[in-house]
């Protein structure tokens, strides 16, 4: 899997489907990235980052759906399967995977419509775990199911919180995209 040398309208689809990952909205963006021309990766990657903040805030939520969730481990590509540390020497531990399962339903009961995304780079799935609890603000902890997600009080959607989360996820996406990028040089 490699970038191809130039960036032209032909492959802009394709390769912001793998810098991105696809989603729903991937269409709707290219559209909106038609006409310009890319001197390098990261100027498209920023182009399309700032393209994707000029949407409503429910076409960036779908946008960044694309990306999966923090501990999948299926479904994913192959870049996603490397950022996630899922072909590593040594797996992520059982209890590990379920605490991520249950952290991500704790934060999209919390951020209704929004999935969490953050920039690995590299970190463990552990690390990452300890990242969703303090974000939620709940006690770091491998008790699988706790706390309980209903005992969460949601965040309004659409609120300056809520907002603040899908523009830090958006931001992510972008910083995600310009590691592949190194990556694939």
């Amino acid at each position: 899997m490699s970038l191809p040398p130039t960036i032209t309208p032909a492959n802009l689809p394709d390769t912001l489907a793998l810098l991105l990952e696809p989603s729903s909205t991937l269409p709707h963006l290219v559209h909106g990235l038609e006409g310009q021309t890319f001197e390098s990766y990261d100027e498209l990657i920023d182009a399309a980052i700032a393209q994707v903040c000029t949407w409503q805030v429910h076409e960036q939520a779908l946008f960044i759906e694309g990306h999966p969730r923090i501990g999948a481990v299926q479904g994913l590509s192959r870049l996603s399967t490397k950022e996630q540390g899922g072909d590593a020497v040594d797996p992520t531990p059982a209890d590990v995977l379920l605490r991520l399962a249950h952290l991500n339903a704790c934060y999209e009961h919390s951020y209704p419509g929004l999935r969490y995304i953050t920039f690995v780079n590299g970190r463990s799935r552990q690390e990452v775990l300890v990242e969703m609890e303090e974000v939620l603000h709940i006690p770091h902890s491998l008790a699988g199911g706790e706390p309980g997600v209903n005992t969460l009080v949601p965040v309004e959607k659409g609120s300056q919180a809520w907002r603040a989360e899908l523009d830090r996820a958006v931001q992510d996406v972008g910083r995600i995209a310009k590691s592949r990028v190194r990556a694939l040089s």
